[in-house]
């Protein structure tokens, strides 16, 4: 990291590297906590460092998650109190006061962007949206019969990426290092993700659809919806496309 650092010589980093598949935390904790959490830090101490050595000002984006607030009541905004319920989760809450604490000691330019669900056809396979929007397309055409799924009562507020991204460098132009959740303020269930999804090929969900128990976390995060209000009124940021536009674009 710091020799990266000292060839670069970067104006602004965007931390988004990560473990982020929830599921897989539960599979491999200390994996994960080693790169979400110490990983975050390492690159805050390589930061500290360079710019001690060089003068020169570099200004930081940590990427947290709505899965930080697990269990906390909806709508939540950057005064609710976390209640991560993975140890992805906790381990990026770790990350974001890592984040605050370097911030506050020693002055450095450190945003927390706590995104809600952003998705895009780039999303991964592993991932419920793209799982459901790819299986639209491969039953639709002959190529399988069945989607198998877990909970279809999970609330979440899902974006599209781009416009999320966009949320993400506004915050290293804005003035002043802070925290800001983005998010679209409407939340969805899985089940209404799939109604849209399958109606967007012209097919009946519930004939194949069916639940698989080994797609139920062992802690559940029941309904994530967010309240951007701060970022809307600082950055002068909004999400430019709608729930249904994101199933569309992805199926």
């Amino acid at each position: 990291l710091r020799r990266v650092l000292e060839a670069a010589e970067p104006d602004e980093i965007y931390n988004l590297g990560a473990q982020s598949h929830v599921k897989v935390s539960f599979e491999n904790p200390e994996y994960t906590a080693d790169t979400d959490a110490l990983g975050t830090l390492r690159l805050l101490d390589a930061i500290r460092d360079h710019q001690d050595h060089t003068g020169r000002k570099i200004r930081f984006y940590q990427a947290g998650s709505s899965e930080m607030f697990g269990a906390a009541k909806p709508p939540q905004s950057e005064q609710t109190p976390f209640y991560p319920r993975s140890p992805y989760a906790v381990s990026k809450v770790a990350a974001h006061w890592y984040g605050v604490n370097y911030r506050e000691a020693y002055g450095l330019f450190i945003t927390n962007g706590i995104l809600f669900n952003h998705e895009s056809p780039r999303r991964g396979e592993t991932f419920v949206t793209r799982k459901i929007t790819r299986a639209v397309g491969r039953i639709k055409e002959g190529l399988q019969k069945k989607l198998f799924l877990g909970n279809l009562d999970a609330r979440r507020d899902w974006g599209f990426a781009g416009d999320y991204v966009e949320a993400m460098w506004r915050m290293l132009q804005h003035d002043e290092a802070g925290d800001f959740v983005v998010a679209t303020g409407e939340a969805y269930s899985v089940r209404e993700f799939v109604q849209a999804a399958f109606s967007c090929a012209g097919l009946d969900w519930e004939k194949y659809v069916e639940i698989d128990p080994a797609y139920f976390r062992p802690t559940e995060v029941d309904y994530l919806l967010g309240d951007s209000t701060k970022a809307r009124k600082a950055l002068k940021w909004a999400p430019q496309t709608t729930f249904e536009q994101l199933v569309r674009m992805m199926v």
